[in-house]
């Protein structure tokens, strides 16, 4: 009783928070969780507020989609690069030295006003205009993850770490009207505050930094193996199947469904931004269900059998004659379409060695950020051909045949834990 009462303040909040962690998991964990989620909520704000600074700053809506494709391609490069330099150098020092890049990346943001220069900060930067799992960190707290928990808790607590990230996010986009809201109560102009948010976003970096100086001693020593050894082959399988779904994702991103909404039912920018809200809301949660899932059907078979039929409902969606019903196949894809976001980190960390995680999170990671960017350009195309909504079907097409070609491919190859 004694040591309870007498415990520190911090070591109370830090026993506090564990019951958020599956069964098992280290401190480490509650840092990796904690730094995701103020991530996410920065992530959230700046992918709304980006294209408000840069009109604030008289940039035409050509030089916005470049800064915009800059952040996507930049993102794609450093997430290469820091899972495979995060065996050499440390886990730890990576993230500390990617933290210092997103505080660099938000005072970068709230003071230039040149175009080449904001498109340099762009592209080394960390901004992520999707407010998805598309980051420079993404890769290297992936791969300390399966590290900070027994491999029985290893899916659970990826669907931590996901459902914490999207509902950071969605939070963080309803913050994206905070500069309006001050504007009404201050003396401060809202293009000031815009630029603000930004500092916030910096700020927030900082914080992440002084939580990832907090990780145990395992985290900062490098290793001496290669980057990609044994699990070489199967790295390259999984990423030439994860490279078709984002090239899918791509043709089916929000901003061009919220745009289909508006073109085939006439919804308005706010009634789209509160349906998405909610719709990421019960994206975020379903995810929890990824880890009990897996326990009783396998991670293959749930990354599969979760997916497809929400990809299903996608390609029903332009078929819909009514908003109504439009909107009932959106919903229930929403239930289902990330259950297999955490079977699949999981997978990829439990199907290879240790020392390859790092560098396998990267590699299966970046066709994200490569192939996602191509989509809307083509999606755009056709919308503007046609209000069908041929760019969801096609994407929904896509996902179901990566779906297949996954479970043919992949349901022979099973963890270590399910193993009979």
């Amino acid at each position: 009783m004694n040591d309870v009462t007498n415990e520190n303040p911090r070591s109370r909040l830090a026993r506090a928070g564990r019951f958020a962690l599956p069964s098992g998991a280290t401190r480490d964990a509650g840092i990796i969780l904690s730094a995701r989620t103020l991530r996410g909520l920065g992530d959230g704000f700046v992918s709304v507020l980006l294209p408000v600074r840069l009109a604030d700053l008289g940039f035409s809506g050509s030089a916005v989609g470049a800064i915009a494709s800059a952040t996507l391609f930049g993102s794609a490069f450093a997430t290469l690069a820091s899972g495979i330099y995060a065996g050499r150098i440390g886990i730890q020092k990576t993230l500390m030295a990617c933290s210092m890049l997103m505080v660099a990346t938000g005072i970068g943001f709230a003071t230039a006003t040149d175009f080449w220069l904001l498109l340099m900060i762009a592209f080394v930067g960390t901004l992520n205009p999707t407010a998805g799992d598309v980051s420079v960190f993404l890769p290297v707290e992936q791969a300390a993850l399966p590290s900070t928990a027994p491999a029985q808790s290893r899916t659970s607590l990826f669907g931590r770490y996901r459902m914490l990230g999207s509902l950071a996010a969605a939070f963080g986009a309803l913050c994206a009207g905070l500069p309006s809201l001050l504007e009404r109560h201050t003396v401060f102009s809202e293009t000031a505050l815009v630029a603000a948010m930004f500092v916030v976003y910096a700020g927030l970096g900082l914080i992440v930094l002084f939580r990832y100086r907090h990780l145990s001693d395992i985290h900062s020593k490098p290793s001496t193996s290669a980057p990609l050894g044994p699990s070489k082959r199967i790295v390259y399988r999984l990423t030439a199947l994860f490279a078709v779904d984002s090239f899918a994702s791509g043709l089916a991103v929000q901003s061009l469904v919220a745009l289909w909404l508006n073109q085939r039912f006439g919804f308005s920018v706010a009634a789209t931004g509160l349906i998405f809200f909610w719709l990421g809301l019960l994206t975020a949660v379903s995810q929890l269900l990824s880890a009990p899932l897996a326990k009783r059907f396998g991670l293959v078979n749930v990354m599969v059998f979760s997916h497809l039929p929400a990809n299903l409902f996608l390609m029903l969606t332009p078929f819909m004659p009514t908003a109504a019903l439009a909107l009932m196949t959106l919903t229930i894809r929403a239930l289902m379409q990330a259950m297999d976001a955490p079977a699949r980190s999981s997978y990829v960390m439990a199907v290879v060695t240790e020392p390859e995680r790092p560098a396998a999170s990267a590699i299966t990671n970046t066709p994200r950020s490569f192939a996602t960017a191509f989509g809307p350009a083509i999606s755009g195309w056709m919308l503007s051909m046609s209000t069908f909504g041929l760019p969801l079907l096609i994407a929904g097409a896509l996902k179901v045949f990566y779906d297949l070609a996954l479970w043919r491919g992949f349901r022979a190859l099973k963890p270590p834990e399910e193993e009979s």
